[in-house]
């Protein structure tokens, strides 16, 4: 075989027909703000966490959509609620955050 100095990425599609939404639909029950995010990325663009831990409203948002979990991205945020100020869609991020906490704390 020959080395051409690059290699071939995983994969990164996902089949959304076997991906389990289960937690994405409870946190639309409870913040029916979730369904109006455009992912414009103003959340992520003021947020004092993502510089140092990669912390993305938006990020979130998007993979819970494709079925992953996001526990460990949540625990990064300090909850300072600067999201929340330049939200254009006004969706409470930090409410939305908190709540999603709960739900995992609740064992989904």
């Amino acid at each position: 075989m020959i080395d051409f100095g690059f290699s071939l990425s995983k994969s990164s599609s996902i089949k959304l027909d076997e991906v389990d939404l289960s937690l994405y639909r409870r946190l639309e029950e409870v913040e029916p703000g979730v369904r109006i995010c455009m992912g414009c990325g103003s959340c992520s663009a003021t947020c004092n966490a993502s510089k140092w831990s990669g912390m993305s409203v938006r990020k979130v948002i998007l993979d819970l959509q494709r079925g992953r979990d996001m526990k460990e991205m949540l625990s990064c945020c300090m909850l300072c609620g600067k999201c929340s100020m330049v939200c254009p869609r006004g969706i409470n991020t930090r409410h939305l955050i908190l709540s999603l906490c709960r739900l995992y704390e609740s064992g989904k």
